[in-house]
């Protein structure tokens, strides 16, 4: 695997770690558990969050794998002007907030002041915003590859995005 591919993975693979740990953090903080999380979203759609998540993170996993196996970084031009590299910072972006959401959701409900919302809010969106940036960005790369790896990369980015920006960072935040 060249560096460019393992950079990448590397990003993946702490900032995934991040994201895991602050979420088991988040879960145990508060006796409520998970409870607490869902603030005033009805249980009722609460099994679409659960099933979304799953997609999302198959979605993920597609991508990623387009990102590490089918393309070569030395080749990629993202909208004729961006390299290869600029995957990095696009799930820097998706992971690095991600990472935050759990905490300062614990922090805003053991003490609701509108700085906390705040903070939420941008994470959720500075996520949701990135994602829409990978969508772009894999849709836009060339050469372009051919067949379902690149089709699935982008419909599971596209399914990427719509969980976390419109579930996250507009329904779920408006519903809390």
């Amino acid at each position: 695997m060249n560096r460019q591919k393992v950079t990448l993975l590397l990003i993946n693979v702490i900032g995934g770690i991040a994201v895991i740990g602050s979420y088991i953090y988040g879960l145990n903080a508060h006796s409520a558990g998970a409870a607490v999380l869902w603030g005033g979203v009805p249980q009722s759609i609460q099994p679409v969050y659960a099933v979304s998540m799953i997609i999302s993170a198959i979605g993920y996993f597609t991508f990623l794998y387009h990102l590490l196996v089918k393309l070569n970084p030395i080749e990629v031009v993202i909208s004729g002007k961006f390299n290869y590299s600029l995957f990095y910072w696009i799930f820097i972006a998706i992971l690095l907030p991600s990472a935050f959401w759990m905490p300062l959701t614990n922090l805003y409900v053991t003490n609701p002041v509108v700085i906390y919302w705040i903070l939420i809010r941008a994470v959720l969106f500075i996520v949701g915003f990135a994602s829409l940036a990978l969508v772009w960005a894999i849709y836009n790369t060339s050469p372009k590859t051919q067949g379902i790896p690149r089709l699935a990369a982008i419909a599971g980015s596209i399914y990427f995005t719509f969980h976390t920006l419109i579930l996250d960072a507009i329904i779920w935040a408006q519903l809390f």
